[in-house]
């Protein structure tokens, strides 16, 4: 029996990229892949000022298809092939609605929305040329692309999740779905994983929105970072094998209400 599990989920040696790696959600899925014995690639805009042990990292604008392309060649010189590619990147703007500047509205679509599209096509595209192994997606949404924040929650000064920041979300995983469809026949599959309010210990929400927030949840809490790469790791093993176009929302019940 631990031979059979063990190789439901054996992840040793797979090629892993992440996007976003130098994110609170990205350092932990780089951490939890390494442990797993693979081999982990971090794209990010900003990288790590200490770089974790047997660990590629490569500074990359995912919002930009030419850079999103050097990544992906610069990624296969490492093992000429990728396992998994985990589209993490994603970033917010939290000034109010009314005072929103084009310029932000831009950045978040650019990131959230182009930047999962670049890295999907990029991929696909290289497969299609190369030949090689077919790689295994999982897009990063949240629950705010299922539903509304419940501003009730929220004082003034906290980070208020924004429209664009739901609607980019919302975007990816209806991606997810549609190129699940579209690469099922190239044996690539695509899923996503929506994360609902994790705790942030180094930049801490403020006491009153998480004492709120967690009177809001069937959980009583938010989550902690680590409670949302389970679900990440068994999508990316052999256990998921005929799981494709899938959402699967970790917000300790909060989308249920």
């Amino acid at each position: 029996m631990d031979n059979y599990i063990a190789g439901l989920f054996d992840l040793s040696n797979k090629v892993v990229v992440i996007t976003g790696a130098n994110g609170q959600l990205g350092r932990e899925l780089v951490m939890a892949y390494t442990n797993a014995g693979s081999i982990v690639i971090g794209w990010d805009l900003s990288l790590p000022k200490i770089e974790v042990d047997n660990v590629k990292y490569i500074q990359v604008d995912v919002s930009k298809k030419e850079g999103v392309i050097h990544a992906l060649e610069e990624s296969l010189k490492i093992n000429n092939k990728i396992d998994v590619f985990i589209n993490n990147a994603g970033v917010s703007t939290f000034e109010p609605f009314e005072q929103r500047p084009e310029e932000k509205i831009d950045w978040v679509m650019d990131v959230n929305l182009k930047g999962t599209l670049f890295c999907i096509q990029g991929i696909v595209n290289l497969v299609d040329k190369l030949h090689i192994p077919p790689p295994n997606i999982i897009n990063i949404g949240s629950f705010y692309g299922v539903i509304s924040p419940d501003f009730r929650i929220y004082e003034d000064g906290d980070r208020k999740n924004s429209e664009i920041y739901g609607a980019t979300k919302a975007g990816v995983i209806q991606m997810t779905k549609y190129f699940a469809v579209h690469l099922a026949e190239r044996n690539i599959r695509v899923n996503a994983v929506s994360p609902g309010g994790i705790y942030n210990p180094s930049s801490p929400q403020s006491e009153e929105f998480v004492t709120k927030y967690s009177f809001r949840c069937p959980m009583k809490r938010m989550a902690n970072v680590e409670e949302i790469t389970g679900a990440i790791l068994y999508l990316s093993s052999r256990a998921a094998s005929y799981t494709t176009g899938q959402n699967i929302i970790i917000d300790g019940g909060m989308s249920c209400w």
